[in-house]
């Protein structure tokens, strides 16, 4: 499994974790990551540990404007009323958008699909894609001077 998709998995299911518990804040970031044990924590790669917890921070850090984004381009239905799951992909998306300047916004969208894919419904996946589409579209001063679109991964 390549490097970075580990961390945003972890990523993601740590947020869902503290979204679904009500505390998605920067008061209640855990200090482990959510779904992993002491020993596959030990095991695992430091990139995938470090891009994991840059994921959450800087997606908690930026909620307000994150959540705020994805409210103006969900028009039918509202950030709160959105799947916990899929939310937290569209923010670990918006996230990337705003603030990573590294990575293409095309893998960032890509990989948004493959985590809706894997751990939510069949058909959602299709939302996340519009809306990180019409997102990508709509924002281009924010993807100007972005990676030429080959994020560098690492086979695990």
């Amino acid at each position: 499994m390549k490097t970075r998709h580990k961390a945003r998995e972890i990523a993601l299911q740590t947020l869902y974790a503290m979204d679904f518990n009500g505390q998605l804040d920067a008061g209640h970031i855990p200090q482990a990551f959510s779904g992993v044990d002491e020993k596959e924590y030990e095991s695992m790669e430091d990139e995938v540990k470090l891009f994991a917890r840059y994921l959450v921070n800087g997606t908690i850090e930026n909620l307000e404007e994150i959540d705020q984004l994805i409210g103006q381009y969900s028009l039918n239905r509202p950030v709160e009323r959105i799947d916990v799951v899929d939310r937290n992909i569209l923010r670990l998306s918006v996230f990337c958008f705003l603030y990573d300047k590294e990575i293409h916004p095309n893998i960032v969208i890509d990989e948004a699909v493959k985590l809706s894919q894997e751990f939510s419904t069949d058909v959602t996946y299709k939302f996340i894609n519009g809306i990180l589409d019409t997102m990508s579209k709509k924002l281009p001063l924010a993807f100007s001077k972005r990676g030429s679109g080959k994020e560098e991964e690492v086979q695990k």
